[in-house]
């Protein structure tokens, strides 16, 4: 009777949907528990591509039901779009998605702010997807949020309204210039949110916790990464949700003692979208050649992503901070063809060597130190089981299990949820 977690341990894009997909098979219900549609969980199967960015990625498994949790913030525009891309491949979500009565509302003008106040920042801006994420999530701590259920009230367009207006009254006070038409973002909106009640509204928390009493086994689906937890990621670049294990018990009603496997997804290296400290960035070739190989793109943003070695004074925070488990390790394929690979293993902070991650990693007061590693020739993507690896990737590994104290327990080797290797 217990939850497993499945999470990012670096500052997202780990490819967290690759795998929730491959594992959903052996679970019945998988469930997000935070973030908005600044996510982008992209799945590879059969010859396609799929990108999700509030749907949980088992949606395309025909047993599992799919839980939208309470900690998730949702815009009924995007969601509309997600749930017609899923008419075109046949998948009945009426039956198996499920929404949070708890699930705050994105509105139209909570993206107006979220794009004045990034304005206005000028160069100190954070690198905002701007969704409308971080307004949402400020309305909803500040008690003035929509949420799912209200739209089962006769008064929510009441509700609707002023919120809005109190809005509009906001974004008088940004000194930029928005350009926007209310009437033509409002008839968008309430054609997404007729969508919206289509499908089954319930109470998550309730609903969750009698799965698990039934014996049910769920997955519970996070979003970004925990170096952009609001609380203990790179503030304040960062998102505006508990992207860390601690997030699944607020996020979807689960106590913590009902927690028990802690997958933490890593990249074999790091890549960072946005702003914000990263002290393992490449400005050379060799950061080049890897988002190049890579496809480092957001897949929500379509931003290029930063790249650099695999950071474990990072990683090694996140492990411990999310009680992970067991670890996955992604785009090991993209490594393949260096000659030298490096992984940061400490700090030099403030002229003294520490191997945690402190308060300000600021490149004036972090400079990484390196470990180096011999690089393997061999192309990964085909291979399909753990006897395949070249000695180098296997030391590569074995490494940083050492260091993390956690095993590895899964290889990708390519986009496709075919190119997994289970150690």
């Amino acid at each position: 009777m217990a939850v497993d977690l499945l999470l990012g341990l670096q500052w997202g894009d780990e490819g967290k949907g690759k795998i929730v997909d491959v594992l959903t098979q052996n679970y019945d219900i998988i469930a997000r528990f935070q973030g908005g549609p600044n996510a982008g969980h992209t799945l590879v199967f059969d010859g396609n591509k799929y990108v999700l960015h509030t749907i949980p990625s088992g949606i395309f498994h025909k047993t599992a039901l799919n839980v939208v949790g309470n900690g998730v913030v949702i815009d009924p525009v995007i969601f509309k779009k997600e749930l017609e891309n899923l008419d075109n491949h046949n998948i009945d979500y009426a039956k198996k998605l499920l929404i949070s009565r708890k699930a705050h509302l994105i509105l139209p003008t909570h993206r107006l702010l979220d794009a004045a106040s990034e304005t206005s920042k000028g160069k100190a801006k954070i690198g905002s997807t701007l969704k409308g994420i971080g307004p949402t999530y400020m309305d909803k701590t500040g008690r003035n949020g929509m949420r799912v259920g209200d739209l089962e009230l006769d008064n929510w367009k009441e509700k609707y309204q002023a919120l809005t207006e109190k809005h509009i009254k906001m974004l008088n006070f940004f000194d930029v210039d928005i350009q926007y038409d209310l009437d033509e973002l409002e008839q968008e909106f309430c054609e997404g949110i007729e969508k919206l009640k289509t499908l089954q509204f319930i109470d998550s928390e309730a609903f969750i916790n009698n799965a698990i009493k039934e014996g049910k086994k769920i997955l519970a689906e996070g979003a970004q990464g925990s170096l952009l937890d609001i609380d203990f990621g790179t503030y304040p670049f960062v998102t505006s949700s508990n992207t860390t294990a601690a997030g699944a018990c607020t996020g979807l009603g689960v106590a913590p003692n009902r927690i028990k496997e802690v997958f933490g997804i890593f990249k074999a290296y790091t890549t960072r979208v946005g702003s914000g400290p990263f002290p393992t960035e490449l400005f050379d070739e060799v950061g080049e050649t890897m988002g190049r190989i890579g496809h480092e793109f957001g897949a929500t943003t379509g931003r290029p992503r930063r790249c650099g070695w695999l950071d474990l004074v990072a990683l090694k925070y996140a492990v411990e901070v999310n009680g992970v488990t067991q670890l996955m390790m992604m785009k090991g394929d993209v490594l393949s063809g260096f000659d030298t690979l490096k992984v940061c293993t400490a700090y030099k902070y403030k002229g003294e060597e520490i191997t945690h991650l402190p308060y300000n990693i600021e490149p004036e007061n972090v400079e990484p130190i390196y470990s180096e590693f011999k690089g393997w020739e061999a192309d990964l993507t085909g291979m399909t089981d753990k006897e395949s690896m070249p000695e180098n990737l296997v030391n590569y590994i074995d490494f940083i299990e050492k260091e993390t104290g956690v095993p590895i327990k899964i290889v990708s080797v390519g986009p496709d949820r075919k190119q997994t290797i289970v150690r």
